[in-house]
């Protein structure tokens, strides 16, 4: 940066800013502003408390410009700052804007500029360019939205700079088979999208498709923009375009050619030339001399599942851009450089289509994620234009999960605000009542949109029913063969007219007379007709093979489904009745039929697959509605589970429904279901009856004030599992803050990261009298956290404490004072500490007052030094009955000092597995054949041969005093002899024989 002059730094920083701000808003800010600081950028202490007060992308932006005002030294310094972060915050923004600068190198201002200013160009190809540009202006400066009945029969144009909310686009370098419906899926990558936007996904910003990739370590040429239905594609191309021809970005393209692959499919074989002249006939005279520079091209193909070609990206063979070949060929042939080598591409597609193609051609892959959250806002009031009514809108939208989570699709965000709009109108005032009498569900919002709409047509009932069961037909078929673009025949081979203006509420068409494409408003209205068909046009065979689709695994009738479930609820339906009359009661009983019937059949699911199909049936209860139908369906299961099937917000509103439909579900498991925070929020209302409570592996950090809601508002809860969570200090203190007035008995925290936390931890368990069993394992506790503990044990009922794996090395001193003072811990679990000699005279000390009868010291580098202190304690302590030394190294002399204590102890089971003993310390074990009480005894995995081995089966046969044992345990390491034996002492000597083939 030093080597460029004030411009080129200056320029270099502006190229960057929409990358800088995102990267300053996801990046440590006091990080940021500490660097800045340390290097004499600015005062850091200025900027904190701007920061605090600041909300979204306001005091990022302040800061960038703020350092471009303070002109070359503060811009290089900034960049310096970064490059200093980047170990620390490999935000992946960050990564790819210093990859790029340091692989471009001393080219990167002429990349700017080119950028900027673009080729010098002959007159009469200069002249073929502005003509270009004008005629794309034309096509891209407006916004059309279609509108229904009521405020005009036309489209609406927009400005698109006035209409157009930015869409979150996110790197990605796999597609994979997708089980579910691909609104739902993405729907659930959403929420996980925007987590990881600060750590795990790199930001594409329309002027980045082109650049340098991180990621493929080149510039691409080829680039695949992935989207579901509605989420943007055609309008980010649109933008893209508009952005080129208003010289936004990407100058260094002389001319950038938008095809949509819906209007090529009947132009049967033709060449390159043909192709753009077709669309571009103004270009025939310059057609050559444009592609003698292919690197000055770019093509924007749009909408790749809606092509009829087939297309292998795997080979190409044309090469010669005025042979004729059919479209798919030209378009692999370009994108694999064997046409036109140089030159740039990018396609869009559904997610669905990419399972089926090799997406390792394309240099770049990006998914349009749709809205963020701020983004909902502004689309809502930018529909409204007034901020009441969208304020209103936008509430009662954020307030209902399943409509919420489909508004970061922007054409869901048309279709709600649209029906919106037609209940607002018929109201005078927005109050309560109103509010509460707007779409619930999904199917509710359809059935909303289509009834506004016929009300406003003079349409006879049998004109409506008529119009609606040839539109649903060819609805359904679109739905069962993947097909969203239809053309005439498809409209002649249903009876659907497209002469009138109710059909074109429902329908776009696009091309140029005669040969014209049909397409849904929405892929998801597709899907709601050809649900409403079933129950205008009721056929029990039809309805029966349509229900079967459940079967496909791609997901494609999820939703169809949803909506034949939600036509079952009767006020749903009921809406419609005024327009096309009475719809079927029939189908509805054999709709819900189907869904008693899958969810007896899926009841015992354990297999992933099935557990998914049994969520989606409950997706379909919900859409119904019908609590009594769902308790019915749950029967009288008191235990529900759904382990590693990954839950997102809306599934866990489902499961919401569903369990609160249910008075008899006491137990719930949901271990390793990836649940979110806001997925926990969605869940909370329906624990009231819950006993038992498993969210183990969630990453529930964050969490804390909402699973404190939770338990505050369950008395029933007596077991919580919240294990692999990654809580931390603010979530505890929360949890801690109502754990006296809960009624949990049990409580599991390992492996959470509470090192520290303990304060919190503690003030919870002193005023806590229910709490028997408390599981810290695996926390990284040290000396002040077991203190902070160990004080308020006296006090507690903890009767189980699980401390395995908590590095408690030199923290027994406070174990021993909580132990000394404590009445009612039964079982304690020191596993895997690394405890040595002064930690075990420290706990042996006071075990004999104790009343532990389960004591777990394996995996503790305990020496044969320790076994005098060990001896003492088992000595003079009456409670012990199970005691676990395994895995540690006790082999020496001293090991006959702790048997002999053994001797005379009440210890029932023993476990001396991996001890390190060997044949020299066998004769050792003697003084345990003199214990009455033993029942277990494992030895395995010790280095004994099977003479010593022999030798210790007959003290066990001939010992008076062994006569309960029950269980005895050798394994060798050398794997040479293995006896495991179960039963009275009488069978041990036939089952010697059976097993080994001598006595």
């Amino acid at each position: 940066m030093h080597k460029y002059q004030d411009s080129s730094v200056r320029m270099i920083y502006e190229y960057y800013k929409d990358d800088l701000i995102n990267i300053l808003k996801n990046i440590d800010t006091h990080a940021i502003l500490r660097q800045l600081s340390e290097k004499n950028v600015l005062n850091a202490e200025n900027y904190m408390s701007i920061a605090n007060e600041c909300e979204g992308d306001v005091f990022p932006a302040k800061l960038y410009q703020d350092i471009l005002e303070l002109g070359r030294e503060a811009v290089i310094g900034f960049w310096e700052c970064l490059y200093a972060l980047q170990k620390d915050y490999p935000n992946p923004d960050l990564l790819a804007v210093l990859d790029e600068i340091n692989h471009t190198g001393e080219h990167l201002v002429h990349q700017i500029l080119l950028d900027k200013h673009g080729h010098l160009l002959d007159p009469d190809l200069k002249a073929s360019q502005n003509e270009h540009k004008q005629h794309l202006l034309k096509k891209t400066e407006n916004l059309v939205e279609h509108r229904p009945p009521g405020t005009t029969l036309e489209p609406q144009e927009f400005y698109l700079n006035e209409r157009y909310v930015n869409l979150i686009v996110v790197s990605t370098d796999e597609f994979r088979e997708r089980p579910q419906n691909e609104l739902k899926q993405t729907g659930a990558k959403h929420e996980e999208c925007l987590k990881k936007m600060k750590t795990g996904l790199e930001h594409i910003f329309p002027n980045k498709l082109f650049r340098w990739n991180h990621q493929s370590q080149c510039v691409p040429h080829a680039v695949m923009v992935s989207g579901v239905p509605g989420i943007g594609k055609t309008t980010l191309v649109q933008k893209f375009v508009y952005d080129w021809v208003t010289g936004k970005h990407y100058q260094r393209f002389a001319f950038v050619f938008f095809f949509r692959f819906r209007d090529l499919n009947r132009l049967g074989e033709v060449s390159l030339e043909d192709m753009i002249l077709h669309q571009y006939p103004y270009l025939e005279n310059q057609i050559g001399s444009i592609l003698e520079h292919p690197e000055r091209l770019l093509f924007l193909f749009d909408g790749l599942d809606e092509s009829i070609q087939q297309m292998d990206f795997r080979r190409s063979k044309l090469s010669n851009s005025k042979v004729k070949e059919n479209l798919g060929e030209i378009v692999v042939s370009l994108v694999r450089q064997r046409l036109l080598k140089g030159c740039s591409i990018m396609i869009t597609s559904r997610p669905t289509k990419l399972t089926s193609i090799d997406t390792g051609v394309f240099q770049r892959i990006a998914e349009i994620m749709g809205f963020l959250y701020g983004d909902r806002l502004i689309y809502f009031k930018k529909h409204f234009g007034n901020e009441e009514l969208s304020e209103k809108a936008f509430q009662y939208v954020h307030e209902n999960d399943t409509l919420y989570t489909f508004c970061y699709i922007p054409s869901y965000c048309w279709i709600i605000c649209t029906v919106l709009s037609m209940c607002f109108r018929d109201q005078p005032t927005i109050n309560d009542t109103m509010m509460t009498s707007l779409p619930k569900t999904v199917t509710q919002l359809f059935v909303t949109f289509v009834s506004n709409i016929l009300a406003n047509h003079s349409q006879t009932e049998e004109g409506a029913r008529e119009l609606l069961t040839s539109i649903g037909l060819m609805a359904e078929h679109g739905v069962m063969n993947h097909m969203l673009v239809f053309d005439k025949r498809h409209l002649e081979s249903f009876s659907v007219t497209h002469d009138n203006h109710l059909s074109s509420c429902f329908l776009m068409e696009s091309g140029q007379p005669p040969e014209l494409d049909y397409t849904f408003l929405h892929l998801t209205l597709q899907e709601f007709f050809a649900a409403l068909v079933h129950f205008i046009n009721y056929s029990p065979d039809k309805l029966q093979k349509s229900l079967n689709c459940d079967s496909y695994k791609d997901g494609r009738a999820e939703i169809f489904l949803q909506f034949l479930c939600g036509l079952s609820d009767s006020s749903s339906r009921s809406m419609l009745k005024s327009h096309v009359g009475k719809l079927s009661t029939q189908a509805a009983r054999h709709v819900i039929s189907w869904i008693k019937e899958k969810i007896e059949k899926r009841q015992t699911s354990t297999s992933e697959e099935e557990k998914r199909a049994l969520l989606n049936v409950f997706h379909c209860l919900k859409e119904n509605r019908n609590k009594d139908l769902a308790s019915q369906c749950l029967g009288s299961r008191t235990r529900f589970e759904l382990f590693d099937v990954p839950l997102n917000p809306i599934d866990c509103s489902v499961l919401s429904f569903i369990l609160d439909s249910s008075e008899k579900i006491e137990e719930l498991s949901l271990n390793e279901c990836r649940i979110s925070a806001e997925g926990v929020r969605k869940l909370l209302p329906a624990l009231h009856g819950i006993k038992e409570l498993s969210l183990a592996h969630n990453n529930l950090h964050g969490s804390g004030t909402d699973l404190a809601s939770g338990i505050r508002n369950n008395q029933t809860l007596k077991t919580l599992d919240l294990s692999h969570n990654n809580l931390e200090g603010p979530d505890i203190s929360e949890l801690m803050e109502v754990l006296p007035t809960s009624q949990i008995e049990n409580l599991d925290l390992a492996h959470n990261n509470l090192h520290g936390s303990c304060t919190g931890l503690a003030s919870g368990i002193r005023n806590n009298q229910t709490l028997k069993t408390l599981d810290l394992s695996d926390n990284n506790l040290e000396a002040p956290d077991i203190s902070e503990l160990m004080e308020v044990l006296p006090t507690s009922q903890i009767e189980n404490l699980f401390l395995a794996h908590d590095n408690l090395h030199g923290s027994c001193t406070g174990l021993a004072s909580g132990i000394r003072n404590n009445q009612t811990l039964k079982t304690l679990d020191l596993s895997e500490n690394n405890l040595e000699a002064p930690d075990i005279s420290e706990l042996m000390e006071v075990l004999p007052t104790s009343q532990i009868e389960n004591l777990d010291l394996s995996h503790n580098k305990i020496t044969e030094e320790s076994c005098t202190d060990l001896a003492s304690g088992i000595r003079n302590n009456k409670t012990l009955r199970k005691l676990f030394l395994d895995n540690n190294n006790l082999e020496g002399p001293h090991f006959r000092d702790l048997m002999t204590a053994l001797s005379t102890s009440q210890i029932e089971t023993l476990c001396l597995m991996k001890i390190g003993l060997t044949d020299e310390y066998v004769p050792l074990l003697v003084p345990l054949s003199e214990n009455e009480n033993l029942i277990e005894l494992d030895l395995s995995s010790n280095t004994i041969s099977e003479a010593a081995l022999s030798h210790i089966r007959e003290l066990i046969m001939k010992s008076s005093s062994l006569k309960k044992i029950e269980s005895f345990q050798a394994y060798n390491l050398d794997n040479r002899t293995f006896l495991y034996i179960l039963g009275q002492k009488e069978s041990f000597h036939q089952e010697w024989q059976n097993q080994f083939g001598f006595g």
